[in-house]
């Protein structure tokens, strides 16, 4: 029921504004004003999908955190959708998000209300009192992940073979080629 109510009252809200609004400087103006605003929504946003990339990209090459340019990029997202809705109080709403100073304090007063209760990828926490065992990072499989019949080791590559060249190993007949190990057959 709580869901339904903004999707009430908005319409409500707007016809009221147009009604008075064009009360105030006339129809033709008023027409204008939510014209030019949808006009302007969408080249918000055909501008804004483009520079959320390069920032969000930059943020990655420079291994920062890249949530921030992330959080700017869809609030400005929302206000070119904002903008492009007909209305003047949803274009007032999407002309405020587009300063950066009001997305700044937006983002505040949404972080302080956000609580994170676990992060990972595939692998659950790990508690106080569960046995570290061998695995010093302190990891165990997810539930339903098989850990059975995983081989842990590790490899060098050679590029010459071990002197001397055992019997059948090598093609020794065939000239050897820059970049082969001697070690398989070509």
């Amino acid at each position: 029921m709580w869901l339904l109510l903004p999707f009430v009252i908005l319409p409500i809200v707007e016809i009221a504004l147009f009604i008075q609004v064009g009360g105030l400087i006339g129809v033709l103006p008023t027409l204008a004003l939510v014209l030019g605003s949808a006009v302007l929504g969408a080249a918000v946003m055909r501008r804004q999908g483009a520079r959320a990339m390069l920032d969000l990209q930059q943020a990655m090459q420079e291994f920062r955190d890249p949530a921030r340019p992330m959080a700017h990029g869809a609030l400005v997202m929302i206000a070119g959708l904002l903008l492009m809705v007909p209305g003047l109080l949803t274009s007032a709403i999407g002309l405020l998000l587009l300063i950066p100073g009001v997305r700044a304090l937006l983002l505040r007063w949404m972080g302080r209300r956000v609580t994170v209760a676990s992060a990972g990828f595939g692998y659950p926490p790990r508690f106080p009192d569960a046995d570290l065992g061998a695995d010093p990072a302190g990891f165990r499989p997810a539930r339903g992940w098989p850990d059975e019949g995983v081989i842990d080791g590790e490899y060098s590559v050679q590029d010459d073979p071990p002197a001397p060249v055992r019997e059948g190993l090598t093609d020794q007949s065939a000239p050897k080629r820059p970049g082969t190990s001697g070690w398989t057959r070509h």
